[in-house]
């Protein structure tokens, strides 16, 4: 933790042009500040800083009140260093002070858990303790933890609401990471879950739904995740997408089960259908094939389930185009208005792989030679992941060989030439020799099919 403090060591040096006017004489060393500014914050603002440092344009100020200043801001925990320079202010009129700070990276949300108490007036009363709080970006440093762990019970306190805070960094539901604040005791457990205002499900459905929550630690945010994960999909499968539930209630539950009896409002809303499905930007296939290969209809009211079963079907017609790394993303648009689901789907395909050699074991030269013949996916064309399997189970199922034994396909990709190599194991007894579908019967088994 650097401290630059040239300036009050000695007045600033000569140089060639005429002597600027001095700064006004102070007592014990301490000159008026011209300018205060702030370099390396990217998260507080420079307010935030100087509100904590305690420094304003115009005071008068010496070493100490710097040193002061630098370590209220380290205090906070909210900076890795905190240093100062000084440089004479034009017109010689006191000197122009720069604060060098670096923050700490590690800033995440803050949540409230079970306090029961208005998180807006504890917003307010944390602000007014600290000028660099905020609920978006706190550090998660301990100094910062035990600091605000210690304001929360007071001011719990002051409520009538004496409880011990616990402090850490947790998982969030958008898949990032919150501070959360909560009450230092164990939680209780989720022992039994009531629905209410239900209608297109029934309890039992829901309750077998949301049995793997039964034990779980009860916060709010939590079992909402669950609802989440368990009971929105239910829903959603037939055209409920507005399913929300807007309270969540809570008592000791009664009898031998020990924990809490958590009661659910569901609000189901009106039901919607599919609308519109189509192709955002570019596809590497037409996207009226790709549309058809969906085999999705509008009008379904099962639209989680057989949206996703749609996706997936696109997505391997691409691959079956030899782009084996296809990706498919689809986002909904809800029509309120005409209570339609409208899905757009956006592909990223990826390199597309080509067929490169084939190999064949197990047989002898002219059975070889004949798989080969048969083979229907030319070097060059674009590589099928499915075809050396499908090849496979029709030459078992015509009968090409006698006491045919394990067959095997391996493949093996070459990512920097995005080419397929194939080689195709038997093992069995030599191929027969007539009829159709054998050897000397038969076309190319296509690979279209």
């Amino acid at each position: 933790m650097l401290a630059c403090a040239a300036g009050f060591a000695q007045p600033p040096a000569k140089t060639g042009r005429p002597a600027q006017k001095p700064a006004p004489a102070a007592p014990a060393g301490r000159w008026p500040i011209a300018s205060l500014a702030v370099e390396g914050n990217r998260i507080f603002t420079r307010e935030q800083v100087l509100a904590v440092a305690r420094l304003r344009v115009g005071q008068m100020a010496g070493r100490a009140d710097f040193e002061a200043a630098r370590d209220r801001l380290l205090a906070t925990g909210a900076f890795d260093t905190v240093g100062y320079k000084f440089a004479q202010a034009p017109g010689g009129e006191g000197y122009a002070a720069t604060l060098q700070i670096s923050e700490i990276e590690q800033v995440y949300p803050v949540d409230f858990q079970d306090l029961h108490v208005s998180s807006l007036d504890l917003d307010a009363a944390l602000r007014a303790r600290d000028p660099i709080y905020s609920r978006e970006k706190l550090p998660a440093t301990q100094p910062v933890l035990e600091r605000y762990k210690k304001w929360i019970e007071e001011y719990l306190a002051a409520k009538g609401v004496p409880e011990k805070i616990a402090a850490g960094v947790q998982p969030a539901p958008d898949g990032g990471y919150n501070i959360v604040f909560r009450p230092d005791r164990p939680l209780p457990a989720v022992a039994l879950v009531t629905f209410e205002g239900n209608q297109a499900l029934d309890e039992d459905k829901l309750r077998e739904a949301i049995a793997g929550g039964i034990g779980a630690p009860y916060t709010e945010d939590a079992f909402r995740q669950i609802l989440a994960a368990a009971i929105r999909p239910l829903y959603e499968d037939r055209g409920y997408v507005r399913v929300a539930f807007p309270e969540l209630r809570t008592k000791t539950a009664e009898g031998e089960i020990k924990g809490v009896h958590v009661f659910v409002t569901v609000n189901e809303g009106e039901k919607y259908a599919l609308g519109k499905l189509a192709i955002d930007g570019p596809s590497p296939l037409a996207p009226a094939d790709l549309l058809r290969a969906a085999e999705l209809k509008s009008g379904d009211n099962n639209l989680r389930a057989h949206v996703t079963e749609a996706l997936d079907r696109m997505r391997q017609t691409i691959r079956r185009a030899g782009y084996l790394d296809a990706q498919v993303f689809s986002e909904r648009k809800i029509d309120d208005g005409k209570k339609l689901v409208n899905v757009t789907v956006r592909v990223e395909p990826g390199s597309q792989y080509h067929m490169g050699r084939l190999a064949v074991n197990g047989l002898d030269l002219t059975a070889e030679a004949e798989i080969k013949r048969i083979w229907g996916l030319a070097e060059g064309k674009p590589f099928n992941p499915e075809y050396p399997d499908h090849f496979l189970k029709s030459v078992h199922d015509e009968g090409m060989f006698d006491n045919l034994g394990e067959t095997k396909a391996e493949v093996k990709l070459n990512e920097k030439t995005h080419t397929a190599d194939v080689t195709l194991n038997f093992k069995g007894a030599p191929p027969k020799t007539t009829g159709p579908g054998r050897p000397g019967g038969r076309g190319a088994l296509g690979s279209g099919w």
